[in-house]
């Protein structure tokens, strides 16, 4: 158990109060102020999940639907009695809370992305019937409205009715000729709760009437006519019925608040949590604060941390940025990890000791307590069992207590209480007496505490505290940084070096006369001077490696950047070759196309005039083409190449065939593309280089085969995309108009119709074909489309 005298010190207190400024109850604050560190991980991490959740809502402008609220829970411990009923005012305090849980409900209960919300037990519900009669019964200022029953708004309507009807009476009366001679003035008023008009006393009996008041000053009287009294007792009656009616409907709500006070009450801890949970997430909104991580080995990690004191008096978010951070860790034995169990801060006055000391200390508190922090979520807690410090001056005159005694007497309970798991603070080990006396007690301090197993955060101004600490084991010297330059403190800690008192600098800040600081170097004496020189040429070479650590930081940075440029450049020019590529391919195909068409009008002009000129003229045209046609890197063929099993590219079908017989003395080969064969004079063909002299292999047809299933004379397109399908298809009316075959069928299947409708339009416009239909039954109706050809 932390001392709540620690809170304190450590203003753990005074962050709680800045939490709870955003609380809408006093219940809610009561609950912030009442928060304490946790020793359960699992209850640590789910206070994490949940203000993150939360913090994610918001962030998502999703902000929790609360109303301020007050504290139900004395009137429902009132209601507990049977009978029990509550005031109006009570019973009104009711609405907010019993409101915020309904639209909490409404707000929370849909969405999915907060798991850890969605284990508070009970979750926020409704309760609609509760509620909704509560508003139906209450104005803002606590009257009951007529809204409550049909029977209250019966009373007071006819309340109302008779009520006019008396003023009315009472005018006619004040009016009359008779009366009006002996009346003081001419106003009606109600004293007692009766209705009056002022009679001069001289004259009281003159009129008839009851005397219910007297003036100050004696001389008029205040009576309620006679005619009026059987309107008035009536009214009177009403007004009772009126009042038992509001008793009946404030035990009637009493008495449903009761049916669920346990349920309501249980709620209201669901409220009360909501609200806790919602002044966290926007404490760590506000500061950027982040999740750090539970150490099970039990090394302390604080990472850009800063004390969230500082932060709250900067006057904006960017100010916040310029506090110093702070980056430490400790472990709780020596040589585990990296960090050493026991680090003394050392430095000149004011220049942030303590500061750190209070950040470390703070920080712990926070996060066992469930809060985000500060500092870089790469900062880990450990699960602590004490934190036990010695900060500021404790004497006291009733007590007895030098500075000197305080801090024994503190530092005696905290031998004491320390152990593994334990984070001791010592603020000034050693001071208060003489220092040589100091820096040895100080030491053999910080030495119990490393045996006891505690982490250890000190601050010193003692050198030999210093240099013991450089010797130990497990103990390690830090320093707060001072610009020589300047002679000003910059808050920043550097871990591994000790920092100088620079009392003299210090103390010239603050005014102190030049010739007192003069005579205070004098008696300082060479060996502090060689010290503080040792101190300046660490302090030189420190500097010196952290400039070599920044220019190689810039020179990695540099070469990341040119890496980039370098890998886009490299991708571009990818794009570029790509895109090249598939232009030429596109051209390529494009001029294949051109090909094929005008080699079938060459093939009909040749069907229509067999002429011999017009067969020399198709010969020559269709080498030109074919020339034209064959790819570059293509080469004629010559017999001695050629063999059984070879494959070569027919230049005029722009595809691969197999060599199934050579003629020798009419330079003719037979090949075989698929179901085709034909026969081709030695420079129709073509090889690709290395190709003639490789093994036999099937044929391996550029661009899509025709299926096996498919026949010369029809063609079976089901399932194949568009694009692929008329490719194939110009290639299977090339081949069927120089196989001689005159009709041909095309099946594409029936399908949504888009296959069907291109192969028709590709017909169209095919040179080679006559006519095209669709199929008979026994063709294959719509799902096939039967070609003639020329």
């Amino acid at each position: 158990m932390i001392p709540d005298q620690t809170l304190t010190r450590l203003e753990f207190t005074t962050i709680l109060a800045e939490v709870a400024s955003k609380a809408h109850s006093d219940a809610t604050r009561e609950r912030i102020a009442a928060m304490r560190p946790l020793f359960d991980a699992h209850l640590i991490t789910r206070e994490w999940d949940r203000t993150e959740e939360l913090r994610s809502l918001y962030q998502q402008q999703c902000h929790l639907r609360i109303s301020p609220f007050d504290d139900i829970r004395p009137h429902l411990a009132e209601l507990k009695p049977c009978g029990a009923v509550l005031s109006a005012i009570q019973l009104m305090q009711f609405i907010p809370v019993l409101g915020s849980l309904g639209d909490l409900a409404r707000q929370l209960t849909p969405r999915e992305d907060i798991p850890a919300l969605k284990t508070l037990e009970p979750f926020p519900s409704s309760f609609a019937d509760i509620l909704e009669p509560l508003m139906a019964t209450f104005g803002p200022e606590g009257q009951i409205l007529d809204t409550a029953s049909r029977e209250l708004a019966t009373i007071r309507s006819a309340k109302r009715s008779l009520m006019s009807r008396v003023r009315k009476k009472m005018e006619e009366i004040v009016r009359r000729h008779e009366t009006a001679l002996f009346l003081q003035d001419d106003f009606i008023t109600i004293r007692s709760g009766r209705w009056v008009i002022p009679v001069r006393m001289d004259a009281k009996g003159m009129v008839p009437g009851v005397v219910h008041d007297v003036s100050s000053s004696g001389e008029t009287a205040f009576m309620e006519p006679l005619e009026i009294i059987p309107f008035v007792n009536e009214l009177e009656n009403l007004a009772a019925e009126e009042k038992t009616e509001e008793i009946r409907i404030m035990r009637q709500l009493s008495g449903w608040i009761r049916d669920d006070a346990q349920l309501i009450e249980q709620s209201f801890a669901t409220l009360l949590e909501l609200d806790r949970l919602h002044c966290l997430a926007w404490h760590a909104s506000h500061y950027g604060m982040q999740r750090p991580s539970i150490s099970y080995d039990g090394q302390l990690s604080l990472i850009d941390a800063r004390h969230p004191l500082l932060m709250a008096l900067a006057p904006d978010k960017q100010a916040m940025t310029t506090v110093v951070p702070l980056t430490l860790a400790l472990a709780p034995a020596p040589h585990q990890g990296k960090a050493p169990q026991i680090v003394t801060i050392s430095g000149p006055n004011a220049g942030g000791k303590t500061i750190a000391l209070k950040t470390v200390g703070l920080l712990t508190l926070m996060a066992l307590s469930g809060m985000l922090l500060p500092a870089s979520d790469r900062s880990t807690i450990p699960l602590l069992e004490n934190l036990l410090v010695d900060i500021g001056d404790e004497q006291s005159i009733q007590q007895q207590l030098s500075t000197f005694s305080a801090h024994v007497a503190a530092t005696t309970t905290i031998l004491k209480q320390a152990g593994p798991a334990t984070l001791v603070l010592l603020d000034e080990l050693g001071t208060g007496t003489e220092p040589l006396q100091g820096a040895a007690i100080g030491s053999a301090v910080l030495e119990a505490l490393q045996q006891a197993g505690a982490m250890v955060l000190a601050t010193t101004h003692l050198t030999e505290i210093v240099g013991f600490v450089q010797q130990a084991v497990g103990m390690q010297n830090a320093g707060m940084e001072f610009d020589r330059e300047t002679w000003t403190p910059r808050y920043r800690l550097i871990m591994g070096e000790p920092g100088q008192s620079h009392a003299l600098e210090t103390a010239r800040r603050y005014g102190l006369p030049e010739e007192v600081l003069s005579r205070a170097k004098v008696l300082l004496g060479s060996a502090g001077s060689a010290f503080a020189g040792v101190m300046e040429e660490l302090n030189r070479r420190r500097a010196e490696l952290e400039h070599e650590v920044t220019e190689a930081a810039s020179l990695r940075r540099a070469a990341a950047q040119t890496k980039t440029e370098l890998d886009i450049q490299r991708n571009e020019l990818e794009q570029q070759k790509k895109t090249l590529k598939e232009r030429a391919n596109a051209e390529v195909r494009a001029q294949v196309a051109a090909v094929r068409r005008e080699l079938g009008q060459l093939v009909e002009q040749y069907r229509q005039d067999r002429r011999k000129e017009s067969i020399s003229h198709f010969e020559s045209a269709a080498k030109a083409l074919e020339q034209a046609a064959a790819p570059a890197d293509m080469v004629i063929p010559s017999l001695s190449d050629l063999s059984i099993g070879s494959t070569v590219m027919v230049r005029s079908l722009a595809r691969e065939a197999q060599v199934i017989a050579i003629d020798q003395q009419r330079h003719k080969v037979r090949v075989r593309a698929g179901s085709l064969e034909i026969e081709v004079p030695l420079d129709g063909l073509a090889s690709m280089p290395g190709q003639s002299r490789r093994k036999p292999s099937p044929p391996q047809l550029r661009g899509p085969r025709i299926e096996e299933e498919n026949m010369a004379d029809q063609l079976n397109l089901i399932g194949q995309r568009v694009d692929s399908a008329l490719d194939q298809l110009e290639r299977f009316l090339d081949h069927a108009v120089l196989a001689g075959i005159r009709e041909v069928r095309i099946i594409h299947g029936v399908g949504s119709g888009a296959l069907r409708q291109a192969v028709r339009e590709a017909l169209e416009r095919h040179p080679n074909v006559i006519r095209f239909r669709t199929g008979e039954p026994h063709e294959g109706r719509n799902g096939a489309t039967v070609v003639s050809l020329s």
